[in-house]
């Protein structure tokens, strides 16, 4: 039975009170009153701005002095941030969150990983400054091997950390700290991250659930020359030894508000993140507007939520200019709200230093502006988003896409390096297309069986039929589609509760086997055909008792099928032919692969079917595990390398009947 999980934390508060379309209580942006209260202030998410610009002075000067008093209160120094080791980290504003085994970064057909092919795949997001690579959920669970397990097994990936830092990327590991019920590993939490880092020479830590690492995570993290970066937002008491942080599930007021942890220590590097958005003009709007950057996660554990061409076209817009202007962001003298035309809803924040002057603009609207929104007069102006010149003296007007941002700069003297960035900016014509990028996961089509069967099987009759499916949801979602679709933060009930639907499906005539293989017949397959996998990574097979063979991936699985005339059943075989009273499950009992691969080019899967002995118990992450009724379907995303090999995980045969 699965743990049933109270928490008290307000971040984990159940959606299912309110509609899931609109942010939680603890989501929405906080007012500076409200903030004196420390309870408030230091966990905030966003400090509202007014509505009324003839508040914002105010606004600001209470702003200045919370941070003043906050500073004071917490002793605070920020000599981390000091330390040239990891100032990276101030100027680290695209992370993407990769699966290891994205079908844009790991090359099936090869069985090797491409970094330069991933990155110029994903090069309309305008480049990553780092990658998160995620490696354990949402396959972990499916046997004893733990999160460390699922990074140390993989060959060559000490390769693939180096391939991104030669381009200049950061490479980000991830902890999962509910990672309680697999095997233990030989040294505490803290001791195998620290060393894992080292092997793999990584260059910071993704706390995957936590706002903050605890003080033994966080002193082996930071004596290993670790940054860290929490999931949710990190009070202003870790702020000190966490660098980075997401921005998750933040909510921004109607004029731009700031953001509490950026506003507390420039140098703090947020990511801002809505996983489940088909829109991200508010997460880009307010991360511009405060400096900070964002996580661009196009695959959530499987499901694809690409960006629309708008919206990658205001990162590839923003991201220009702050590589170029990091100093500004990070040591400028910062103006909320500066200036703007509101009633248009333009709004314009101000970052200046050494005798230039940054406007970050957006606008709220459907419509595009163009007109006066700044103040001031410069020897020359330029709009840096467009790449454009535009005169000296006076403010000129300025234009700012719908929903979109503009970045304009007001200069004593012109900087070296500006008409590399214009020129840049120029190319780049933006795009005004918020069409949902949508895929689909086609299904691989076996070829047919040769043979005829050799062993007693349950015959399936052909024809249309309708049939129950029940699972468990999560966020790997189901054959097509995403399970959540521009909500805020799904939590239990409405997250890893049991679903289920019904199918309808055309059956070709087929025999599928009552047992399983066993490892005696895989034993005889390699004896008879001395079969050596493209990759033998934790080709494993026990060949010395008689239950049934594991340890085989897909690949293996479909070659002693062809070598017995065979096929793998398909789910929807596999769940008719359960229902027959000859069909049999060996023990132990074990996941059955079945002939159900799907891809959309970015996640590969297939339906696991049967349930095992093994299931991981602790927390609601790991895969489903026990025996499991014939309408039970594991998406179980498949990994490469051999990885995909298990003990939990075995296979039977079908055969296509005339």
């Amino acid at each position: 039975m699965r743990r049933s999980t109270i928490s008290t934390d307000p971040d984990e508060a159940n959606t299912n009170q309110f509609d899931p379309l609109v942010p939680r209580p603890i989501d929405r942006p906080t007012t500076v009153d409200a903030a004196a209260d420390p309870a408030i202030g230091d966990i905030a998410k966003i400090f509202a701005a007014p509505d009324d610009p003839a508040d914002w002075p105010a606004w600001r000067a209470a702003l200045t002095a919370w941070r003043t008093a906050a500073h004071a209160r917490l002793g605070y120094d920020g000599a981390l941030y000091d330390q040239p080791a990891t100032a990276w980290a101030s100027s680290c504003y695209s992370v993407a969150l990769v699966w290891l085994w994205d079908e844009r970064l790991y090359d099936r057909a090869s069985h090797r990983f491409d970094v330069a092919g991933f990155l110029a795949r994903t090069a309309d997001y305008g480049g990553f400054d780092g990658v998160v690579l995620w490696h354990a959920y949402p396959v972990i669970g499916i046997d004893d091997r733990n999160q460390f397990d699922f990074y140390r097994q993989v060959p060559g990936l000490r390769d693939v950390v180096t391939a991104f830092q030669d381009r200049g990327i950061r490479v980000f590991l991830d902890y999962n700290p509910w990672d309680t019920g697999t095997r233990r590993a030989a040294h505490d939490d803290a001791t195998e991250l620290a060393g894992l880092a080292d092997e793999l020479g990584a260059d910071g830590m993704f706390l995957d659930t936590m706002k903050e690492g605890d003080a033994a995570l966080v002193s082996a993290l930071l004596a290993a020359g670790q940054v860290l970066e929490g999931e949710s937002r990190v009070p202003n008491q870790r702020i000190v030894d966490h660098q980075l942080s997401w921005a998750q599930w933040f909510a921004d007021s109607a004029a731009p508000g700031v953001m509490r942890a950026r506003w507390y220590e420039r140098r703090h590097m947020m990511h801002s993140t809505r996983r489940w958005n088909r829109d991200h003009s508010a997460e880009l709007q307010s991360s511009f507007m405060n400096g900070a950057g964002m996580l661009v996660w196009d695959t959530v554990f499987g499901v694809w939520v690409g960006w629309n061409e708008r919206d990658k076209a205001t990162l590839r817009r923003m991201l220009r200019v702050q590589r170029a202007c990091t100093d500004l962001f990070t040591s400028g003298e910062w103006t909320p709200l500066a200036a703007g035309a509101p009633t248009a809803g333009v709004y314009a924040s101000r970052f200046a230093l050494n005798g230039q002057t940054l406007w970050t603009l957006v606008n709220r609207t459907d419509i595009d502006y163009t007109g006066p929104a700044l103040a001031g007069t410069a020897a020359a102006w330029f709009d840096l988003t467009a790449g454009a010149r535009l005169g000296a003296g006076e403010a000129p007007d300025v234009t700012v896409p719908a929903h979109g941002i503009a970045a304009i700069l007001a200069v004593d003297e012109e900087p070296a390096g500006l008409p590399a960035l214009l020129e840049a900016a120029a190319d780049d014509h933006g795009a005004i297309d918020t069409t949902f990028p949508a895929r689909t996961a086609e299904r691989v089509r076996p070829a047919r069986s040769t043979g005829r069967p050799d062993r007693p099987v349950v015959q399936v009759e052909p024809g249309e039929r309708t049939l129950p499916m029940t699972y468990r949801r999560r966020e790997t979602g189901s054959y097509q589609g995403a399970p959540y679709v521009e909500e805020w933060k799904p939590l239990p009930p409405r997250l890893h509760d049991d679903r289920s639907e019904e199918l309808t499906v055309s059956l070709t005539k087929a025999a599928v086997a009552t047992t399983e293989v066993t490892t005696t017949e895989f034993a005889r397959f390699l004896a008879a055909t001395g079969y050596e996998p493209a990759h033998d990574n934790r080709f494993e097979p026990a060949l010395t008792s008689d239950g049934p063979v594991t340890m085989i991936d897909l690949d293996d699985a479909r070659a002693y099928a062809a070598w017995a005339g065979a096929r793998l059943p398909t789910e929807f075989e596999w769940q008719v032919a359960a229902a027959a009273p000859e069909f049999r499950r060996a023990t132990p009992l074990v996941w059955n692969w079945t002939e159900s691969e799907h891809t959309d080019g970015v996640t590969r899967f297939v339906m696991l079917k049967g349930g095992s002995d093994h299931v991981s118990t602790g927390s609601d992450w790991y895969v489903d595990g026990g025996p499991r009724d014939p309408s039970f379907s594991l998406k179980f995303l498949v990994p490469g390398l051999g990885m995909d090999r298990s003990p939990s995980i075995g296979f039977r045969l079908a055969w296509d009947l005339p």
